[in-house]
């Protein structure tokens, strides 16, 4: 007789987030799959404090702990309660955890990634910056540690998809499938004059303020080149994008006899969360299946390379490497607050980039340290330029 499969103890850095919410709710559908022991929020004290109340999690974290005092007082069930960098460490290492999913905005999720590692967890990937700023040392130390970097972001899961077995010697290339975002038509001459409230209406996704204006920019693809890059062992050179405005073809992997091998699914964030907590096996999920009769045509188009620099800016970067792509990365994240702000224009967000990525001297061989203290030069120097 087969054994019952095991339930995945998952630990959700940013629970509270998009990203963070929608493996909330495949924990949901899956909990023969799927438990969640610990979770970690910014500062949205009462969604975490609701989370807690559902899953009955024994450990949490609010990273701003200016409203601890709130959940300790409206949550009924028993939870250790910490806070800051060190309550994020504490749960990324929690003994009982098989994963942990980190869904944190910036740089905040990388120290906890390693810090899982070393623990012998495998971490599931949704925040870009923590292999954009550092993907060679992560890469480096899942493979010492012998865990797995399983990725959410739904281009990436794709590619893993498809290259399931395969050696990074067999691919030709990796095409990343962009919808081109809410200005894929707009001319040239227009962007300048791009409002926030324009800029965050995404006509795919439902997602946070900063990846919604990235999507934009395409900022957020030229992260995610970067990003393949090291989860793939595949140099800049062979990583490619294509527009697809369906967003039903999520990646791509071109192989070197030519054949091409894509995954499609309908658009919806939790089919990747669950093929990670699930992999290597699949399982029957709530999402609806593709009817091909209904979508009758699935567009691609080449991206407008020379009006959204940000793909240049990313594919230089990642060849450049070292601290470059933490420096492109900490530059954009301040140029696209001060446009959330209303303090810039939409255009200043990739001129300011390429600004402060021509300003920064790239060391020969940088260590973790120096690639922290870049991010906060480029910081300061993105800063600087705006005002």
């Amino acid at each position: 007789m087969d054994s019952p499969p095991r339930v995945k103890k998952v630990v959700i850095l940013g629970s509270t987030g998009s990203i963070g919410q929608s493996a909330m709710k495949v924990a949901r559908e899956i909990p023969d799959r799927m438990e969640v022991i610990g979770i970690a929020a910014h500062s949205s004290s009462r969604l975490l404090g609701e989370q807690i109340e559902e899953f009955g999690v024994k450990h949490a974290c609010l990273f701003d702990d200016g409203n601890l005092g709130e959940i300790r007082s409206s949550v009924k069930k028993e939870v250790k309660l910490s806070s800051g960098m060190e309550g994020l460490i504490e749960l990324a290492t929690l003994p009982d955890a098989d994963m942990v999913l980190i869904s944190i905005i910036g740089i905040a999720g990388l120290e906890p990634a390693l810090a899982a590692i070393e623990a012998g967890k495998d971490i599931a990937v949704a925040s870009k910056e923590i292999l954009v700023m550092a993907g060679e040392v992560v890469m480096k130390a899942a493979k010492r540690k012998g865990v797995n970097v399983l990725p959410v972001d739904s281009e990436h899961n794709a590619i893993f998809q498809c290259m399931e077995g395969r050696r990074p010697d067999e691919v030709s290339r990796l095409i990343l499938t962009a919808s081109g975002g809410p200005f894929r038509e707009l001319p040239a001459s227009k962007l300048s004059g791009v409002t926030v409230e324009e800029a965050l209406n995404h006509p795919t996704w439902e997602m946070g303020q900063k990846i919604t204006i990235d999507s934009a920019t395409l900022f957020n693809k030229g992260l995610e080149m970067i990003e393949a890059r090291w989860l793939f062992d595949i140099e800049m050179s062979r990583v490619d994008v294509i527009v697809h405005p369906q967003s039903i073809v999520h990646s791509m992997v071109e192989f070197i006899d030519s054949s091409v091998l894509a995954q499609l699914s309908v658009t919806d964030m939790c089919f990747p969360i669950q093929y990670a907590v699930t992999w290597p096996e699949r399982v029957t999920g709530q999402l609806p299946s593709l009817n091909f009769a209904e979508l009758a045509t699935l567009e691609f188009e080449e991206p407008r390379w020379d009006d959204f620099p940000a793909l240049n800016l990313a594919k230089r970067a990642g060849e450049i490497g070292q601290s470059m792509p933490a420096v492109m990365n900490a530059a954009n994240e301040v140029a696209v607050a001060r446009f959330l702000a209303g303090k810039s224009k939409f255009s200043s967000i990739w001129e300011t980039v390429e600004k402060v990525m021509d300003r920064h001297t790239v060391p020969e061989c940088a260590t973790l340290q120096e690639i922290v203290d870049m991010d906060k030069w480029a910081r300061e120097e993105a800063e600087s330029l705006l005002s």
